[in-house]
């Protein structure tokens, strides 16, 4: 199917194009599509040199770096806005105000393509349900399957390259991705919400409601034949959402907890969240009517997603395990749960990074019972929790501090004995020491994969 016509002789303003990937396949799609884009970011040049580079056999796309200037998001047919990019910047209130159109690759793709979507969120699991998911279609049917949304390197509208009139996507879908689906006035038509917890209160200034208002646009425009598979927590949530914003759920609704996946169907993957992550991908994968079998077969060839709990081997004796994604306080305390025992206590824990506004004090008390160890890396967020380390506590913990992270392995590992877990769970943003959380991900990943050499 060719969708190009959609973008011939359109103006488009690409707003925070970034470098991991999705931003510039997104532009170049555009931009051999036959749209005259505009590509504005308030970086320096300096920075967004790789991008500029990435597409410089392009005429038809013009950059433009330093403050953003509003004329830029009135002079185009739309802009596509940058995930993450705060929704009360001037040049964003200014296009509004001049109805102007604002939208996203994820949800530009879903609008354009029509194909039916699965669509994955929460504030934890989304990924390991999003790959589940995927990964039990793809060995079910055989078929390609698309995969996309919040996909580290995937481009949204490249996708559309692969698009046939039978094409099914899943896609994990953050916050962020999810404001443009409200945007639009589209939910995907199956929608899977996952948990809600505390995150990115940085970004939502501690307004838990602004942050589920964006999450609920998962199942908020969906049609009576969409179905929506959740916990009954996170139910609860949407229904009282739903009455504030005359909103009706008329759709199918699955709920699902623990005991949703029956003790026969094994999974190669640690901890309690993993089996309820597989009980919600169960309950989605059920709605195309697939088999018990089918689905128990296929989730427990799945091998997990690199970055949560991540298996990386054993260095003399010590396994480490990578839970880079971990960003929050609460998927660190579901680490340790997974991998601690707290008569044992011999987990290495390697942490820290920058505060998002969430209260890191209940995972004190799950370190103390799980950590023989605890390393801290640089950061606003460790500062914080150094705060409450301090305090007298029944169990207490030791700690120390690395300045980088092949400081902080090398200590762990010069520490644990055989049969303990080398941790790596930063429960805290990755900005400050790094670009990144994928640039902390491959970092950490290297470091290991040398000790292996």
């Amino acid at each position: 199917m060719d969708f190009r016509a959609y973008f011939q002789g359109k103006k488009v303003t690409v707003m925070r194009i970034g470098l991991l990937g999705r931003g510039i396949g997104d532009t170049a799609y555009m931009a051999e599509a036959g749209a005259e884009v505009l590509v504005v970011d308030d970086a320096p040049e300096s920075v967004m040199q790789p991008a500029v580079d990435a597409l410089s056999q392009y005429q038809n796309i013009t950059f433009k770096f330093g403050p953003y200037e509003n004329q830029d998001f009135v002079d185009c047919d739309f802009v596509l806005v940058g995930a993450g990019a705060p929704l009360d910047l001037p040049c964003l209130v200014y296009a509004r105000e001049q109805g102007t159109r604002l939208t996203q690759s994820a949800a530009l793709f879903a609008e354009i393509s029509k194909i039916p979507i699965i669509g994955v969120t929460g504030t934890r699991g989304k990924s390991t349900v999003t790959h589940m998911i995927h990964h039990a279609l793809s060995v079910i049917t055989g078929e390609d399957i698309l995969l996309g949304g919040n996909i580290r390197g995937v481009s949204n509208l490249q996708l559309l390259k692969q698009v046939r009139e039978d094409s099914l996507a899943v896609m994990e879908l953050d916050s962020w991705q999810l404001q443009a689906f409200g945007w639009t006035g589209i939910s995907p038509q199956v929608a899977v919400f996952t948990n809600f917890m505390p995150d990115h209160m940085n970004y939502y200034k501690g307004d838990l409601i602004a942050y589920f208002a964006d999450k609920a646009n998962i199942f908020s425009n969906q049609e009576e034949s969409g179905v929506l598979v959740t916990t009954p927590e996170v139910f609860k949530e949407a229904q009282a959402y739903a009455r504030g914003k005359d909103i009706t759920i008329g759709q199918e609704v699955v709920l699902v907890d623990e005991s949703t996946l029956p003790e026969e169907c094994l999974l190669s993957m640690p901890g309690a969240h993993n089996r309820l992550n597989a009980a919600l991908a169960y309950s989605a994968l059920k709605v195309l009517d697939l088999s018990d079998e089918e689905i128990f077969d296929a989730l427990a060839t799945f091998p997990g997603v690199p970055g949560r709990l991540e298996y990386l081997g054993d260095i003399a004796g010590v396994r480490v395990y990578n839970d880079n994604n971990s960003t929050t306080p609460q998927a660190t305390i579901a680490g340790l749960k997974a991998l601690g025992d707290a008569e044992r206590k011999h987990i290495v824990l390697i942490m820290g990074g920058a505060f998002k506004e969430i209260d890191p004090e209940p995972m004190v008390e799950e370190i103390e019972r799980y950590v023989k160890k605890l390393i801290l890396l640089p950061g606003t967020g460790t500062d914080k929790l150094k705060t409450e380390l301090n305090d007298d506590s029944e169990y207490g913990v030791i700690f120390s501090e690395a300045d980088s992270l092949a400081e902080a392995v090398e200590a762990g590992l010069a520490y644990g004995e055989p049969g303990d877990v080398l941790l790596f769970s930063p429960g805290f943003a990755s900005f400050g020491m790094f670009k990144n959380e994928y640039e902390r991900n491959d970092q950490f990943v290297e470091l290991i994969a040398r000790l292996h050499e």
